[in-house]
């Protein structure tokens, strides 16, 4: 391990509490805890957060998720339905410096956790509620998960073929852009602190997350009544821009949208007549003729070995890629050079292989110390160092089932 990597990170003089569930909340605290917060997570001493079995099973029960989504964390099981553990966590609370939860808006003050009364203690407090809907408005007592978010933000309605039902992009991407919008808002608000010496309230919706990356697609139906439609791989008018059948059933995505990439890419197909054809001659005629030009570079490139035209895409300069599924990352050499993909020691799994923490710093890199911790692994450590808890009291308190 290289010193850099060892640094401490930029947050690392950071006490985080993790009070959420599933995706939004913990992504979040993922990724503080990546770049060297003290990231505390509370999690129900019984069954814990779910996202430690959903997914693919893997022997005892365990899921691959949460590994990754558990990474740099640790676990104190805590009941904050009980009015002990409702009292430990205000404990914790008032040491700390955020508090990330995504509970449905009005959990937390009905456990006597609200933001005005653990500021009252803790000034200093930044609290980042993650929801559906928000802290506010018609619909923020409404059950929202990522998919709804999407759906409410406009990315499902866009997302897939145009014969058929709204696709999904596979991931929980409402969920991760919520996250990011809180950490966003984390940051921000901790810049806000340095100046004032007060904390405040970050309140990220899923559908406004989503909403915040649709690009210009409000301002294009305000300014002419156009309704963006599902367009499957291609962007309507961008082109070329697509996934392009080769040799032996393999895609190839190629960007040549470009004037000058353009011009490259005919001259690489052997076709210097389809640079100066009126038809495609600039970006205009190309999108208006889009589906034209994909059927000349698909009949081409279909003549290829996946490998040999990404060979040739890269000397002549096109923007070009493989459809990369996990083995194909595993096997790159830009993977590899900077250790996108890392290895960590799991005590059951073994050595496991994730993503590693991003964006890269050059002075303090984010890592990942530790995988997903089990469930109430640093109770005892975190409340005997940050609530005082004496033997005494945490065999009371365990005895209770409040830890």
């Amino acid at each position: 391990m290289s010193a850099s990597s060892a640094a401490p990170g930029p947050l690392a003089d950071l006490v985080v509490i993790e009070m959420g569930t599933l995706i939004a909340g913990p992504f979040c605290g993922q990724i503080l805890g990546d770049f060297g917060a003290d990231v505390i997570k509370i999690e129900d001493p019984r069954t814990g957060d779910p996202m430690r079995q959903w997914g693919r099973s893997l022997p005892k029960g365990l899921s691959p998720w949460w590994p990754v989504i558990g990474r740099n964390k640790k676990s104190v099981g805590l009941d904050l339905r009980t009015p002990d553990g409702q009292a430990l966590a205000r404990e914790l609370i008032r040491g700390a410096d955020v508090v990330i939860e995504n509970f449905r808006p009005g959990a937390m003050e009905k456990w006597g956790l609200s933001y005005e009364s653990l500021a009252a203690e803790n000034p200093k407090l930044v609290m980042a509620r993650v929801s559906g809907f928000g802290q506010t408005g018609p619909y923020s007592q409404r059950a929202g998960y990522g998919l709804i978010g999407e759906a409410m933000g406009g990315l499902r309605y866009v997302t897939g073929e145009p014969d058929r039902p709204p696709a999904r992009a596979g991931i929980s991407i409402g969920d991760s852009l919520a996250a990011m919008h809180a950490v966003m808002g984390i940051m921000m608000a901790l810049h806000h602190r340095e100046r004032t010496g007060r904390g405040q309230v970050i309140d990220a919706a899923l559908y406004e997350s989503v909403l915040a990356v649709m690009e210009n697609l409000v301002t294009e139906y305000d300014l002419t009544g156009y309704v963006r439609e599902r367009s499957g791989s291609v962007l309507p008018g961008i082109a070329p821009s697509n996934a392009y059948p080769c040799a032996g059933g393999d895609m190839i995505l190629i960007g040549g949208n470009g004037d000058n990439v353009y011009a490259r890419l005919t001259e690489a197909m052997g076709r210097p007549d389809l640079k100066t054809d009126p038809k495609f001659v600039d970006h205009a005629s190309r999108g208006k003729n889009q589906a034209e030009l994909d059927a000349i570079i698909a009949q081409w490139t279909s003549g290829w070995a996946l490998p040999d035209l990404l060979k040739l895409m890269e000397e002549k300069g096109i923007p070009a890629s493989r459809v990369f599924r996990a083995p194909d990352m595993l096997e790159d050499p830009q993977f590899a050079a900077r250790e996108a993909i890392i290895e960590t020691e799991h005590p059951v799994f073994g050595r496991i292989k994730m993503q590693n923490a991003f964006p890269k710093l050059s002075a303090t890199p984010g890592r990942v110390r530790w995988p997903g911790p089990a469930l109430g692994e640093h109770t005892d450590a975190v409340l005997r160092e940050r609530a005082g808890c004496s033997d005494e009291r945490l065999a009371s308190l365990r005895a209770k089932g409040v830890i």
